[in-house]
C-alpha cells in the first residue's frame, strides 16, 4: 500500500512537491479519524435519544387522553 502524500508548494519559486506523510502525520491522521467517528456517533446517539423522548411523550399524551376518556365515561 502506498503511503499517503501531501503537497508542498514553495511560493517563492512556484515549485510543487509531493511529500510522503511522516509517522507523526500518519498518527495525527488516525487520531483525527477516531475523533471524527466519535463525534458522529455522539451526534447520532443524541438524535436517537431525542426521537425516543419525542415518541415517549407522544405515548404519554395518548395514554392520558385514554384515561381522561375512561374517566368521563365512568362519570356519565
Amino acid at each position: 500500500m502506498e503511503r499517503p502524500t501531501r503537497v508542498v508548494v514553495d511560493c517563492s519559486t512556484g515549485i510543487t512537491t509531493l511529500v510522503e506523510l511522516s509517522d507523526e502525520e500518519m498518527a495525527q491522521r488516525k487520531i483525527d479519524e477516531i475523533a471524527s467517528t466519535q463525534r458522529r456517533e455522539a451526534q447520532e446517539a443524541e438524535t436517537q435519544a431525542k426521537a425516543a423522548a419525542k415518541a415517549s411523550a407522544a405515548v404519554a399524551v395518548t395514554l392520558a387522553q385514554v384515561v381522561d376518556s375512561l374517566v368521563v365515561q365512568e362519570s356519565q
